[in-house]
C-alpha cells in the first residue's frame, strides 16, 4: 500500500501539517439550501460564531461555501456568491480567528474575492475544469488548491453514475487534473486531492471509495475527504434526518483516519475531533519502539 504524505502546505493563517493526526476541516456554509444546515449561519454574527465555536472545537481549517452543491442544485452566480461569503470571511478577520479558511467555489471571481477578505485557499468541486480562468489565479496569488472528483455537474451528477473500476478511474482522473494544474503553473506542492464522496456515486461506490481510500496515496499529494452526514450514511431504520447521521459520519471519519487520510471535511467538530485524536493515538500505539 502507497505511503500516505508527509510534509506541510503552508498558508498565510499557519501551515497545515501532514503526518501526524489527521486534520479536521470544519464546514461553514453561508447558503440559505445546502443539505444540512442552509440557511443557519448567513449573517455574519451567526457565522463569526459558529466559526469561533469550531476553532474551540479543535477545527484545523474553516471550509467558507456559498453555493450548495447537493445533488440536483443549480449553479449560483459569481455576484450571489461573493455577497454571501466575503463578508462572513471579513468579519472571520475581524473576530480575531487565525485559522485557516478556505473558499469552496469553482469561480474564479468568487475565489479572487475570498482571497482579498482573507481565505487562504481555494476547495474547488470541478477540479479546474468550470472556470480555466481559477488555475491562472491560484498559480498567480501562490495559493493551496484543492482538486475534486465529480461526475458531471451537481444538477446531473447523481442521474445514473457508473464505473469499472471506480477507484481506479477516480485516480486516474486526479493524477490528469495534478498534472494539468501544474501545466497552468500551479506548484506541485500546493495540491490536495480529493475523491468527491457523494459526487456522481451510489452509496456503493462511496462505501468502496473508503474501503481502498489508501490507494489515493499513491498521487503522492495530501487527501482530503468529506463524507459528513451525507445521504449514503442514512440508518437503516427510515431516518433521513441528517443530524441522525452522526455516528455513521463518525465510523467513515475513523477509516480515513486510520487509513492516513491527512484531511476530513465535517460539520461535527468537537465530535470529530475526538475520532481522529483516538485514531492518532492507536496509530501511534501500533508502531514499533525503539
Amino acid at each position: 500500500m502507497p505511503t500516505p504524505f508527509r510534509g506541510q502546505i503552508e498558508t498565510p493563517h499557519g501551515p497545515l501539517v501532514f503526518g501526524g493526526r489527521t486534520l479536521v476541516c470544519g464546514i461553514l456554509n453561508v447558503t440559505p439550501d445546502s443539505f444540512s444546515d442552509g440557511g443557519r449561519y448567513v449573517e455574519p454574527p451567526a457565522a463569526v460564531a459558529h466559526a469561533r465555536r469550531m476553532a474551540a472545537d479543535g477545527a484545523d481549517l474553516i471550509d467558507v461555501g456559498g453555493e450548495s452543491t447537493r445533488p440536483g442544485s443549480d449553479a449560483v452566480p459569481a455576484d450571489e456568491q461573493i455577497g454571501r461569503v466575503v463578508p462572513i470571511i471579513e468579519a472571520i478577520r475581524r473576530a480575531g480567528i487565525t485559522r485557516p479558511v478556505s473558499i469552496d467555489t469553482r469561480l474564479a471571481s468568487v475565489a479572487g474575492a475570498a482571497l482579498d477578505a482573507g481565505a487562504d485557499l481555494v476547495n474547488d468541486v470541478s477540479a479546474l475544469q468550470d472556470d480555466p480562468t481559477l488555475a491562472e489565479l491560484v498559480a498567480r496569488r501562490s495559493v493551496p488548491i484543492v482538486l475534486m472528483h465529480m461526475l458531471g455537474t451537481p444538477k446531473t451528477m447523481q442521474a445514473d453514475p457508473r464505473y469499472g473500476d471506480v477507484v481506479g478511474e477516480i485516480r486516474a482522473f486526479l493524477a490528469r487534473r495534478i498534472e494539468a494544474a501544474v501545466a497552468a503553473g500551479i506548484a506541485r506542492e500546493r495540491i490536495i486531492v480529493d475523491p468527491g464522496i457523494g459526487f456522481g456515486k451510489t452509496a456503493a461506490h462511496n462505501w468502496e471509495l473508503l474501503a481502498r481510500v489508501a490507494e489515493l496515496h499513491a498521487l503522492g499529494r495530501p487527501v482530503f475527504i468529506g463524507t459528513s452526514r451525507k445521504r449514503f450514511l442514512s440508518p437503516g431504520d427510515g431516518t433521513d434526518d441528517p443530524a441522525a447521521r452522526l455516528m455513521p459520519t463518525a465510523a467513515t471519519v475513523a477509516a480515513c483516519a486510520l487509513a492516513g487520510v491527512q484531511i476530513v471535511r465535517v460539520h461535527d467538530v468537537r465530535e470529530m475531533r475526538h475520532v481522529v485524536d483516538a485514531c492518532h493515538a492507536i496509530a501511534r500505539a501500533g508502531r514499533p519502539c525503539g
